[in-house]
């Protein structure tokens, strides 16, 4: 067994036998001025705080993340690119609120826009990439809904390309940590956008409206939003000791609220949790008997890594189990589910996975399979 499979199997005996390991405590999450907010794990998933997660709000310019998300989908298909030269409608430059300022009836580089949306949040700069993807704002709003519908932003609903408010248009905090998620990791290449700190287009010098570029290195994302019917809202992003979170605030009273609210819920985050690989894919947990077959073993191993975002101190408390076929027959495919993988933490089911076959084992002949048969046949009897 390589050195990487016995620490793989000494990680699995390490799990089980900490049955003495003491409770971690935590302290609450920080209770936030805000009408909804959530922290998530952004490699795992793993929703750390949540209050009113679910409720149905207005975004404002939070949804110019599903803008750029959808851009950065159409260049990765081919079917636009970052040097193509996107007219500006009457309808583009006209639009009120935040503005990169470009002119109608001049042309500009779709990656000027992208930024224009990014770090400026100008309407005009949305509403002409969603011309530009779709034919019409009206169009693209149908591509936003349903690629809302494919990342499982299951209670949002979008009526334009900008958060201008409208009825009908809203999300969640949690939707929008998934839009978030989605962008981090679907498209880097563009991510990086999100953490220039100003924009200069048209002789205007824009600086991002994300106040936490400017007070945490940390920081390297998202988006911000604003309404009076949806106050101050920002979905952020940050990254220390090889963790990122994403954190999502809406309905605050200010721009300063918004960003020490975040921090709040950053710092809360960082602090007390930790992201953990447990198992890479691949790992050699297990070898099983094999009755019938041409090798007389199969190695079990899971297909895919696992990371777990736990309490600090709690890996000691983490319960691994295998439970594995009574009875494995060969013919063997590898890939072949053989049983699965829990883990536990104090009672909760962090993980349930299929332990699969390693390596395919065939049929052995006819005299050997009918020697193992009648073994198995008193092992049954005998057990």
């Amino acid at each position: 067994m390589s050195m990487k499979n016995i620490l793989a199997a000494s990680l699995l005996f390490f799990l089980t036998a900490a049955v003495q390991a003491q409770q971690v405590i935590i302290p609450a999450p920080p209770q936030l001025a805000a009408t909804a907010y959530l922290l998530m794990d952004a490699d795992t998933g793993k929703v750390l705080v949540e209050h009113d997660a679910d409720e149905v709000l207005p975004p404002a310019s939070l949804t110019k993340m599903m803008t750029s998300y959808i851009v950065s989908e159409e260049i990765e298909q081919g079917r636009i690119s970052e040097d193509d030269m996107v007219p500006i409608s009457v309808k583009a430059w006209r639009k009120g609120g935040s503005k990169m300022f470009v002119r109608e009836g001049t042309e500009v580089r779709l990656k000027d826009l992208l930024r224009g949306v990014i770090i400026q949040s100008g309407n005009d700069a949305s509403i002409a990439l969603a011309e530009h993807v779709a034919g019409s704002e009206e169009g693209f709003v149908d591509v936003m809904n349903q690629t809302a519908a494919k990342l499982g932003m299951t209670n949002t609903q979008f009526k334009n390309s900008t958060g201008w408010p409208a009825e009908g248009h809203y999300t969640t905090a949690r939707d929008m940590a998934i839009l978030a998620r989605a962008v981090i990791e679907d498209h880097p290449e563009h991510y990086d956008l999100y953490q220039e700190k100003y924009f200069s287009y048209n002789g205007i010098n824009q600086a991002n409206r994300n106040r936490l570029l400017f007070r945490d290195d940390t920081v390297d994302g998202l988006k911000t939003g604003h309404t009076e019917e949806a106050g101050y809202c920002l979905v952020a992003s940050a990254v220390r000791r090889d963790m990122r979170l994403i954190s999502v605030v809406m309905g605050t009273d200010s721009e300063n609220a918004r960003a020490a609210e975040t921090q709040k819920l950053l710092a809360y985050g960082f602090r007390y949790f930790q992201t953990q690989p447990v198992y890479a894919a691949g790992d050699e947990l297990q070898t099983s008997r094999v009755w019938a077959g041409r090798d007389d073993q199969v190695t079990l191993t899971i297909s895919e890594e696992i990371r777990l975002t736990i309490p600090r101190g709690a890996l000691d408390n983490l319960d691994a189990q295998m439970h594995i076929d009574e009875i494995i027959k060969a013919p063997i495919e590898q890939g072949q589910e053989l049983g699965n993988l829990t883990i536990d933490l104090d009672g909760e089911r962090l993980v349930d996975v299929p332990l699969v076959a390693k390596q395919a084992v065939e049929e052995a002949g006819f005299f050997a399979r009918l020697i193992d048969n009648i073994k198995l046949f008193f092992a049954k009897i005998f057990s």
